[in-house]
């Protein structure tokens, strides 16, 4: 899998999770769906990704994208 995908993978599984916690446990877990959705907006325009870099690291196919 390249790391577009797996980026894309991490950042909707986040979300996701952000939603279940709020639903659970505070509404302030909405904050963290927030962060994850503003990084990926930048990096559309920047194309700059922490988890990129992490995952180039760590020896992952690059894509398109990253």
């Amino acid at each position: 899998m390249s790391i577009d995908r797996i980026v894309m993978a991490f950042a909707g599984a986040v979300i996701l999770l952000s939603l279940a916690l709020a639903q659970v446990f505070s509404p302030w877990w909405l904050l963290l769906a927030a962060f994850v959705g503003l990084n990926l907006f930048q990096a559309a325009f920047t194309g700059f990704c922490p988890l990129a870099l992490i995952l180039k690291k760590f020896g992952a196919k690059s894509g398109a994208a990253f």
